[in-house]
């Protein structure tokens, strides 16, 4: 961790970012955002040179924590609060050693920037100075002093309101002027981060090598204290469905990605926004587009919820009862896509009638299983790996997923064991991004449906684009 005097008082530190700013930093102009939008996303664990086995155990730990959190966000239960801030929250998603990031940049003059990029949540934010506390990054933190584009925001604007936000009494403290906008935004394992809302220009990649697209007057956090294991990045993205995500804020309206193959760690994987999200008709295999509709919880807004309704695994219907994916009157429950989980995450009682069945299927019962990882299967030496019928996940208006083997087992040769990458909880369930690789998925908030289509996604990777800018190096 990267301290400058962590020991001063939160307030101290806004009052000295109120002084430090004074009159020479100019609002931000909106600029009109681009009809469209490509950024490659990387897989974090690319550069860790794990063994395979190494990546499921962390992807299935990953995988279950923020089940936990996701699971506990309404009732406050999904954080440790022995270690996490005392003040109250209303957003609790897991945040450490999230999936993929990408590249863009902050700020005037552009400030390179590592995002995670997470369905699962809203706020866009980067560490900022001044630091109470950040943690190390190769590039230099965000300086909102330095920024001829940046602006504070208002404590009384509509986009503030819409914040993770302190207690009333705390938002809009009376002790700066002009009143500022405050967030903090908690994680799993006590990981948050915290600090003012503000807005500034973000530069993305353009459509050709060393070209890129800015758009001014977008509303993001200044994380001058962050806690937790941010891997490979600098901040976060949120693409849910808030009005602070990204998403809403650039008004495309919808987003698409596809994931490619989870080991093939030196291949880039395109996030694509407004114009360039649409699905290509006939798929892998010439499979037709799969569409159901996104589902309202009034509880938890930011999530993509959609309504499974069965799963099947060759010609089988699992005997799952139907009320098992339902959102409950609470909140609590039914389905949703998350592309910052690694595994799949169903209802206990889903998961029990899948695993079963796959031990049915195996003819032996797992040889390997804890409550991090789903059950594991030995394979017999120089045996080839066994053939598996398709599991289908069925959702409303017949659409269904179909799951090849590789996409609901994994293979440890090391270990010479199998793994169903499904795990099980008590809370809702969560389509991970294990299950979505080789898979086109669009999300259209404006028509409010989600899509997805089986797809070789390695034929829309291109040559990756970089912001090209002379912002130093090291540590800072």
């Amino acid at each position: 961790m990267h301290d400058m005097d962590s020991s001063i008082a939160p307030l101290h530190v806004l009052r000295l970012f109120m002084l430090l700013l004074g009159t020479s930093v100019v609002g931000s102009t909106a600029a009109p955002p681009p009809s469209g939008l490509r950024l490659e996303l990387t897989h974090v664990d690319s550069k860790g040179n794990f063994t395979k086995s190494q990546l499921y155990r962390r992807a299935a730990h990953r995988s279950r924590l923020r089940a936990v959190t996701l699971s506990g966000a309404r009732h406050g239960t999904g954080y440790n609060s022995a270690t996490s801030p005392t003040w109250d929250t209303r957003s609790k998603v897991h945040w450490s050693d999230q999936e993929y990031v990408f590249e863009l940049a902050i700020g005037t003059p552009p400030v390179p920037f590592v995002a995670l990029a997470d369905t699962g949540s809203d706020l866009i934010w980067t560490q900022s100075r001044p630091c109470t506390r950040c943690a190390d990054q190769s590039t230099p933190i965000y300086n909102p002093f330095t920024s001829r584009s940046f602006s504070l925001e208002p404590c009384a604007s509509t986009m503030c309101q819409g914040t993770p936000r302190f207690p009333q009494r705390w938002k809009c403290s009376n002790a700066t002027r002009p009143q500022l906008c405050r967030y903090l935004y908690v994680y799993g394992d006590g990981a948050y981060s915290r600090g003012v809302m503000g807005r500034d220009t973000l530069t993305f990649p353009g459509s050709r090598p060393g070209t890129f697209v800015s758009v001014g007057g977008v509303a993001f956090g200044c994380g001058n204290e962050n806690m937790g294991a941010m891997f490979n990045s600098t901040g976060t993205v949120g693409l849910g469905r808030g009005p602070l995500s990204l998403v809403a804020q650039l008004g495309f309206g919808k987003f698409s990605y596809c994931l490619t193959n989870y080991f093939h760690t030196k291949l880039t994987s395109p996030l694509l926004f407004g114009s360039l999200a649409d699905l290509t008709a006939g798929g892998r295999g010439g499979a037709a587009v799969q569409t159901t509709p996104i589902v309202q919880n009034p509880e938890h807004a930011t999530f993509y919820y959609v309504s499974l309704e069965g799963i099947s695994i060759g010609d089988t219907r699992l005997s799952i009862p139907d009320h098992v994916f339902d959102i409950r009157s609470d909140g609590s429950g039914g389905v949703i896509f998350d592309s910052g989980s690694s595994l799949t995450d169903l209802h206990e009682t889903a998961f029990t009638a899948v695993a079963s069945y796959v031990d049915q299927m195996l003819e032996q019962p797992p040889s390997n299983y804890s409550e991090l990882t789903g059950p594991c299967y030995t394979l017999q030496p120089g045996v080839e790996l066994p053939e598996m019928p398709d599991m289908v996940l069925h959702f409303a208006d017949g659409a269904d997923m179909r799951l090849h083997r590789d996409n609901y087992m994994m293979h440890l040769k090391e270990e010479s064991e199998m793994c169903l990458t499904i795990n099980g909880n008590r809370g809702m369930s969560i389509i991970g991004n294990f299950q979505q690789q080789n898979m086109h998925v669009l999300y259209d908030i404006t028509e409010g449906y989600l899509s997805f289509v089986p797809a070789d996604c390695t034929k829309l990777i291109r040559q990756a684009t970089y912001i090209y800018m002379h912002a130093g190096a090291g540590k800072n």
